[in-house]
Parts: structure tokens; sequence; C-alpha cells
């Protein structure tokens, strides 16, 4: 069935022409939109009374069983480096997960992302006391809410034989069904033999792996210490870095070498400023990696605007970037979706914003109000493949009043175990 939204004024997100009228949006998975001079009689329609229309949001890089952690107890002592703040925080919190806890998280963070204009995830999990089916759960979850993913799970050495080969037997079987990527944790936990598996299973699969990359210097030194070369000098050695699917998460600390590297193979970059400014592991320094970079939340929440505010601000300081260049790099995303033929993120995702502005929204400005107006108490109505799933009175497809409560009960849960 079609969807009609009357009197929009839609922004085409890569030209960034405005125009005002009617748009058919076709429903289901590649579903396409269309001017229309007519609203049918009888049809599904969307009032929009003037508002802005434009594509919905992606998350490049998310964690999404991090939804529980906000406000948990503080660890027993204060991390002193990123190592640490690994292990007492968040290695700590991922082996203590469960079904019923990864389910929660799940869901809560699904329509967290759907009323902030969000309608794809790209999720790296991680749950090494319970492996199996873990994926499964959380595509369920997203797909309940509406929201369409790209999932992987975090393979690592760092919790022995067990987990890691539980891990490898959930990520296969997640592919046999589903497009999905090879997660893998870091190079500092990865074994020679587990990153040879990886890349394997990748290629059987036809799809990359998704690794964090240099995100503290730490990576970097045990890397040259333990197998001779840079981390990315690893990866290209490997193969991880042939496939255009292949995601590197933060590159924060790698050397011109290794930026080249990048650049002359098919994998992407992915930055997550305001991670980084939590952890204190530097900034992200785009020179010489080429185009082929989008931005993620890291498990700090579902806000692409937020994120999107937080990386412009940094690239100003950084590489004086520009308002145009941080939108741009905002919706790379879509582009590394579509160029891996990635289901799910379609034109008719889309986002309808209540934007009060003050000042003109021009094609030429337009990338100046995302970056310095645009916020997520501006999303009015969000369209997922073509059918609403959230607006200004909730999501559409679940309780959330309960699927919040059932989140608490389980942060409670995982709270007393930390």
């Amino acid at each position: 069935m079609t969807l009609y939204l009357e009197d929009a004024r839609f922004i085409d997100w890569r030209t960034l022409e405005i125009t005002r009228g009617h748009v058919a949006v076709e429903a289901g998975p590649g579903g396409g939109v269309a001017s229309v001079d007519d609203v049918p009689g009888g049809a599904e329609v969307l009032r929009c009374d003037g508002r802005l229309v434009t594509r919905s949001f992606a998350i490049g890089h998310h964690h999404v069983y991090s939804m529980l952690a906000r406000g948990m107890p503080s660890p027993a002592r204060t991390p002193q480096s990123f190592a640490e703040i690994l292990e007492l925080i968040w290695w700590n919190l991922d082996r203590k997960l469960d079904a019923e806890m990864i389910r929660a998280s799940a869901r809560a963070c699904a329509i967290e992302a759907a009323h902030q204009g969000c309608t794809f995830i790209v999720d790296h999990h991680a749950s090494p006391g319970a492996p199996a089916g873990s994926l499964e759960i959380i595509a369920e979850a997203m797909e309940e809410v509406g929201l369409s993913h790209l999932l992987c799970y975090e393979l690592s050495d760092r919790d022995g034989a067990g987990p890691r080969d539980a891990g490898l037997a959930e990520t296969a079987r997640h592919l046999e069904t589903h497009p999905g990527l090879v997660g893998l944790h870091a190079s500092f936990t990865v074994s020679d033999g587990l990153l040879s598996l990886a890349v394997e299973l990748a290629r059987k699969f036809s799809t990359g792996v998704h690794i964090h990359v240099a995100e503290a210097e730490s990576d970097e030194t045990h890397c040259r210490a333990h197998h001779g070369c840079s981390v990315v000098e690893r990866l290209h050695h490997s193969g991880a870095l042939e496939s255009p699917a292949t995601i590197l998460a933060h590159c924060l600390h790698i050397d011109d070498d290794e930026r080249r590297l990048i650049r002359e193979s098919k994998a992407w970059v992915v930055h997550n400023t305001q991670s980084n400014q939590n952890n204190a592991t530097g900034w992200f320094h785009p020179r010489g990696l080429g185009d082929r970079v989008f931005i993620g939340t890291d498990g700090m929440h579902s806000g692409v605007l937020s994120a999107t505010r937080a990386m412009y601000l940094e690239g100003r300081q950084v590489s004086g970037l520009a308002p145009l260049d941080a939108y741009r790099r905002m919706r790379r995303v879509h582009d590394y979706l579509q160029a891996n033929a990635i289901p799910g993120d379609g034109e008719n995702n889309l986002v309808v914003l209540d934007y009060p502005t003050p000042t003109p929204v021009t094609s030429e400005n337009w990338p100046a109000h995302v970056v310095y107006g645009l916020a997520s108490r501006h999303v009015h109505t969000v369209v997922s493949d073509g059918r609403v799933i959230a607006d200004v009175d909730g999501v559409r497809n679940v309780d959330e009043e309960q699927v919040l409560a059932e989140a608490r009960t389980q942060a409670q849960r995982l709270w007393k175990l930390l």
C-alpha cells in the first residue's frame, strides 16, 4: 500500500533540493518515493502541513547492549586508562548479560532510535556469557519496532576458547539467514588464529569484518610489540581490508602509512566523537583517509543528530570541517549500505521534522541548520520501509511503557551482578 505525505517540504537527501507538494511513498523493502500532483481518495494520508521531510537517519556503529548501562553504579575503583575502562566497566558488564537483558536492551534501543528519526542500526554486540541466539534476539527486537539492521557478534580471545568458539558459531548461524558482518573486538584481544578464522568466515559469506581500530594508543603499541606491525598493516596482511563491507571503528591513533592503506583499500571508517570524548581517547583526524568515512554513536545513545553536531564541532577544531562536509559524512552510511546491497535502507525511509526556525531553510543552508539547529525534539513522524513506525504520540508497534518498564527491571538485575 502507498502512503501519501500531503503538503510536505521535501528535501532530497543527496542534492538538497527542496520542493513543496505531495509525496507518494511505496511500502516494502526498496520502495521508492515520488512527487505527485494529487492524493487519491481513500488513500493512507499523512498530513505534513508544510513540515520538512527528508531521508531518515542511520547509525554506523552502535553497541545496543549498552542501553542498560545508563546510570549504572561506578566500578570498584576508578579506571586510570582506556584498558581499565574496558576491564572494569564494559567487559565486566558484557560478561553478565543474558537473553532477557539483551532483549530488553535491544527493544529499548530500537524505541529510542525511532524517536530520534533513525531507521537503521549497524550494531556490534558482545555477550560472552550468552552468545547463542543473541543476534537473533537483537534482530527480532529491531524488526518488532520497525527498524532495519546490520549486526555482528564481537569475536575475541579475551575470555578463552569456549566463548570465542561460541561467538564464531553465533556469527555463522546469523549469517546463514541475515545480512551481517563478522565482528572483532580489537587487535590486542584477537590472536592470529582468530583473525584468520574471521576473515575466512567473512569471505565465505561475502561480507566484511567490523573491528575497533586504534581506539587507544595502547592498541597500536600492543600490535607492534606482539605482531611487528601496525594494527592496519596487520588487518591488511590478513585480507580484512579487501571487502567493501569492512568497517574500521575509531582509527584515532593511526599513522600516515596506515591512512594510505585504508585509503587504497575497500574498507570504510566510522568515527564516534562523543564516545571518544567520554573515554578521553583522542581526536579523529580525517586526513589521508579518503571519503569512505561515516559516523556512529558507539553505544553512547541512539541520536544521529547529536552525534553529527559533536562530530562537526570536533571537526571544526581539528580540520576546519564545513557544515556541508559534516552533513555528507552523516549521510555516507547510506552509501555504504547501498554499495554493499544491504536491504532496509531504501528511499522510503523518511523523517518528518517539525522544525520552527527563525531563519529560512534553503538548499544552500540546510547543512548549517542540521549542525546548528536541528535536534531530536524536532522529529515528528518516522517512516520505515514506507510505513509509519513512530510519531509524537509514541512508537506504533510495541507498548512503549511496558518495554521501558521491563528494561528498568533488567537493568536492576544487571547492576546487582556488577
